[in-house]
Parts: C-alpha cells; structure tokens; sequence
C-alpha cells in the first residue's frame, strides 16, 4: 500500500514500528560509510601486478627509447597517449597526459583561464566583471566547488532523462555573455546514471554563445565504467564541434583513478589542437614533465585499450552485485510504499534517490545517528542547495556486500521514519 494512501492511524503505526527497527540498529553501534565512490580493496587489488611492470633500469625505457626516469616529454609518452587516443577517439596532438588526477586537470584548465584567457588573444576571465556558470544538477559536488571557489555565479541546470535541459542551456549562452562554461559528466552521470543522448550531444556542439570564451568542461570519468555487457554508447564530443564549426569549445576529461589506483592513476585532457598548443604554451613553465614513469607502467600492464576494457570487466564482475544489492533492497522495501524513486544505472559508480520532497536532510541525519555515513543531503547542487531537499546519492562500491546490506536495511529505515513524519506533519 502507498504510503501517501494511508490513514493517520496506518502511519502512526508503521512509524512506530519502524522506529523500534531503527533502534536496533542503533544499537548495534554500526560504522558503515556510503559517502564518496571509491574503489573498494578488492578493486585496487587487480591491478597490484602493476607495480611490477617497471622493476628495473632496463623497463624506464618507453617504446622510442625516452628514458621515462629523466625530464621532458610535456604531453605525455606515445604508448600511454595511445590508450587514451583510443579511448576517447581524438587524435594524438589533441591529447595531453597529466599526473594523477583529472580533477586537478580542470581546476588548471579554470585556473589558465581564469588568469591568461582561453587563448594569447582573449581577455582573462578574472578581468570580465562578475561570472557565471552552468551546473546540471543533480550534479557532481567538486565540480561546482571548483568554479564557487573562483568566484563564478553558479546557475542550476536541470538535469532530464537524456541529458541537461538543452533548451534552458541554448537560450541562456546565447543571451548572457558573462556565462563562461558548463560541467558535464556525460557518460553514467554523477549521480543520476544518465548517458547524455545523441541530440544532446550535437545540441551542445552546435551552441552559439554570445561569449566568445565559453566552454565545455567535458568530464568522461566513466565512459569505461559499464556495468552490463550492453554498455550505453557516447557520441565523440570532439568529432560533433568540428562538424559544427566549434572545435575550441571543449576540453574532455578522463582518468584511470578507478580503473588502476585511484591515488596513482593517469589522467588525461584533450581538446583541438589549437587548445592543446595553448595548454602545452603554459605548461612549459608549470612544469618540465609530469610522471613518466607512471606511464610507462600503465602502458606496460593494460598494453593497449582493449587491454583497459578486458581489465574493466573484472571491475565490473566486483561492483555489479553491489548494485543489484542496492536496487532489491529499494525495490522490495520502497517502491511498493511509493516514498521514493531512483535510476537503476548501467555504468558508473552511484545511485541517484529521490525522497519525497522536504525528507532527505532528516533521512541522511537519521542514518548518520545509527552509523551510516552517506554523501551530505544537498551536496549535487551548486551551494549545497537543494530546492527540494529530495536528492540523496549513494554510493556502493567501497562496502563489502554484507556491510552494504546492512546499511541499505538502516537507509531504509531512515526513508520510511522521514516519509511518515512529513505525511503526517
């Protein structure tokens, strides 16, 4: 039965029993964290034969004999580029291999552009007044904390069952010139799932901002992340804006931080050549290179791209369960009370839920208070606000299966408690 068709005595009576479940719980002084998508142990342990790749002098040489001990090589050694060239189908001059962290590589790109402008010829952001940003929410909390902390305006952007509402996006850069860029996560989206559609794609490389400066910040953190064998397909963003006569307007973003070590993984930027040549312009006094041997070692162990995908099934064969777990757990205990909804994604590494409106604050303090940690209520919007207070992420991969049960049946009780105080306030 509904909850929201239930008398006052029925949810009296179910929030009292359910309270005395919760209780329980609390008892039992749990310390369970669904917080943050990180790999779990298992996950990092796949590629611990890594660390072996490179052993000795004789393995620091990259295939045209670089010495990846020594400095040089700015945008990264041909075999590692190659991985990456394939995996996001651009071209070798349109691809710069970093350090560790993609995250890092877009606060630079907002940074470099924030002081020098996006190219020699254009006016530094910082020098334009006050700014502003696109969001598509629910969205990814470091994204937008990276632009709030460079002083950008940050405009919610909702997000629809294809992608962000395209529309909304179209006339506001075309009308606002201090709309300088967008965050995108286009593929298994943080947190919805989402895999942007085919017409959002070629609607975003067809814009005609009135600034001459805004970009696309493209985030293809997961575009490896499948967690079925029919993985979803994404349009080559880069391909579409050459098509359209916009090829400066991106910069794609990737990592192998959930593929090989999270703290120890590559990432990678790519963009026109025309931007790439910028970057590399800056770069040059950033840095003499970034860590060449770390290349070397993905490149030795995953060999070439296909090597990347057959290593990602195993990844798959860990978190998937954790998933299904999740998604039975919501199916058997929520939807037949219809007090929330939520995706069932086919990649990525989070699920979006939505309580029923006002009850997602009450629902984290409550799991919090009986040791389940979840991601802060909020935090997928710009500011930490959000309107409805109903979006809630979850985050399955680090708990082994048991732990995530566990938190699931106090998560749920959370929901319930929460769902029957707001129908009955």
């Amino acid at each position: 039965m509904l909850m929201t068709d239930m008398k006052k005595e029925e949810l009296e009576a179910l929030l009292e029993s359910t309270k005395k479940e919760y209780d329980g719980y609390k008892a039992l002084g749990l310390a369970l964290n669904m917080a943050r998508g990180k790999p779990a142990a298992d996950q990092l342990s796949l590629t611990k034969d890594m660390l072996d790749a490179v052993s000795s002098s004789s393995d620091c040489k990259a295939a045209d004999g670089t010495d990846c001990r020594n400095y040089g090589v700015l945008d990264g050694i041909k075999e590692t580029k190659k991985i990456f060239c394939d995996m996001l189908g651009v071209n070798d001059e349109e691809l710069i291999v970093g350090g560790n962290s993609s995250l890092n590589l877009m606060y630079d790109t907002i940074a470099r552009n924030y002081i020098f402008g996006v190219d020699k010829e254009s006016t530094p952001w910082k020098d334009q007044g006050k700014l502003k940003w696109l969001c598509p929410a629910p969205g990814y909390d470091r994204h937008f904390a990276i632009t709030e902390r460079f002083g950008f305006e940050l405009v919610t952007i909702p997000m629809k069952a294809d992608g962000p509402d395209m529309d909304m996006i179209e006339k506001l850069v075309s009308e606002d010139e201090s709309i300088k860029g967008i965050w995108c996560v286009p593929m298994y989206a943080n947190p919805t799932g989402i895999t942007y559609s085919d017409e959002v794609v070629k609607r975003f490389a067809a814009l005609k901002p009135k600034a001459k400066d805004f970009r696309i910040f493209w985030d293809n953190a997961y575009c490896v992340h499948h967690l079925t064998d029919t993985p979803d397909k994404l349009l080559n963003i880069l391909d579409e804006c050459k098509a359209a006569g916009n090829e400066d307007m991106v910069y794609i973003f990737a990592s192998t931080s959930k593929v090989s070590f999270a703290g120890a993984g590559v990432a990678v930027m790519a963009a026109s050549k025309n931007n790439t040549d910028y970057v590399k312009y800056h770069m040059t006094i950033q840095t003499i290179g970034f860590d060449k041997i770390n290349q070397l070692r993905h490149a030795k162990y995953f060999k070439d791209y296909e090597g990347v995908k057959a290593h990602m099934k195993k990844h798959a064969a860990i978190i998937a369960p954790k998933f299904e777990a999740v998604i039975k757990a919501l199916d058997e205990n929520i939807k037949p009370l219809g007090i929330g909804s939520y995706n069932t994604p086919r990649g990525g590494y989070f699920i979006s839920f939505d309580t029923l409106d006002g009850c997602a604050k009450r629902v984290v303090s409550l799991c919090k208070e009986a040791g389940v940690v979840m991601t802060g209520a909020g935090a997928t919007f710009p500011y930490g606000r959000d309107p409805k207070d109903s979006n809630i992420r979850i985050a399955p991969t680090l708990p082994p299966i048991a732990e995530l049960e566990q938190a699931m049946k106090v998560f749920i009780c959370a929901v319930k408690i929460a769902s029957a105080e707001k129908l009955l306030g």
